[in-house]
C-alpha cells in the first residue's frame, strides 16, 4: 500500500515533514551522524514535492538537527546544547545591530562570569587550577601576537565555564565568543592592551588560587569593565 501523502498545501506539507523528521531524530529512528534519505526517497515516501523537501531540510538545518552541505546528503545531528545555542545565533546577530545590543550581551557576560569566578574560588579542583594556570601562561606568552592572544584569552575564560561541570555553560561561552568575535577582531592590535588584559587574568587566577571568592569576583568585574572601555574606544555607537 503506497504511503499517504502528508497534505496538499505546500506550506503545511513542509511543516508536517519537519515534524516527521524531528520525531525520528528524537526517538532514535534516525541516528546522530546518519544521512537523511535521499531527496527522491523522501518525495516517493511522503508524496511531497522536491520544493517541500528542500524547505523542510533548511528548517531542520536552522534548528541544528541536520548538517546540510551543498552536493552532500544532509546528516543528522542529534540536538545538544551546542546545537541549541547555534540555533539562536541568527537572532542574536540581529539583536547586536540594535542600539545597546552589544552592551546588553556584555552585561550578561559580566554577571555570568562574576558568578563563575566566585564559584571557581570556592570549588575549582586541582585539574581546574592546572588548566587555568596553563591557559594563563599561554596567554602571557602571546602578548606580542595579538591573534594568538585573542585565542588564548578565550581559552582562559573558557576554563571558568568548565568548573561547574554543567554542559550548558561551555555551549554558552562558545556561542558568546562567536557572536561577538567580529567586534573583537576589529579592535586595534596593541601589545600594551594585551599586557593589561594578561595582568587582569593573573589577578583573577591568583584570587581563585587563594580561595577568595570576593577578590575573584572583584578582579573579574574590574577586568571586564576595562574590557568594555576598550570596546567603546573602538565602537563609539554601541
Amino acid at each position: 500500500m503506497p504511503p499517504a501523502k502528508i497534505i496538499d498545501n505546500p506550506i503545511r506539507a513542509a511543516d508536517n515533514l519537519i515534524l516527521v523528521f524531528e520525531r525520528q531524530i528524537m526517538d532514535g529512528t534516525l541516528q546522530d551522524g546518519e544521512p537523511l534519505p535521499t531527496e527522491r526517497e523522501i518525495v516517493q515516501t511522503y508524496g511531497v514535492s522536491r520544493t517541500v523537501v528542500r524547505e523542510a531540510v533548511l528548517a531542520l538545518s536552522n534548528k541544528g538537527l541536520v548538517e546540510a552541505r551543498p552536493r552532500f546528503r544532509p546528516v543528522v545531528r542529534k540536538p545538544g546544547y551546542d546545537a541549541a545555542i547555534d540555533a539562536v545565533g541568527s537572532v542574536v546577530a540581529r539583536l547586536l545591530t540594535v542600539p545597546g545590543g552589544v552592551r546588553n550581551l556584555f552585561d550578561i557576560r559580566i554577571m555570568m562570569e562574576a558568578a563563575l569566578a566566585r564559584g571557581a574560588a570556592l570549588h575549582a579542583n586541582r585539574d581546574h587550577i592546572a588548566a587555568l594556570k596553563t591557559a594563563l601562561e599561554a596567554n602571557e606568552a602571546a602578548i606580542d601576537d595579538s591573534q594568538l592572544f585573542f585565542e588564548t584569552d578565550i581559552a582562559f575564560h573558557s576554563v571558568l565555564y568548565d568548573v561547574p561541570n554543567n554542559p550548558v555553560l561551555p555551549a554558552i561561552h562558545k556561542g558568546y565568543t562567536g557572536w561577538l568575535s567580529n567586534h573583537w577582531m576589529q579592535m586595534p592590535r596593541q601589545p600594551d592592551r594585551n599586557r593589561k588584559n594578561a595582568r587582569a587574568h593573573r589577578a583573577i587566577f591568583e584570587a581563585i588560587l587563594l580561595r577568595d571568592p570576593d577578590a575573584a569576583e572583584a578582579a573579574l568585574r574590574t577586568h571586564l569593565d576595562a574590557a568594555w572601555s576598550q570596546v567603546r574606544e573602538t565602537f563609539n555607537d554601541l
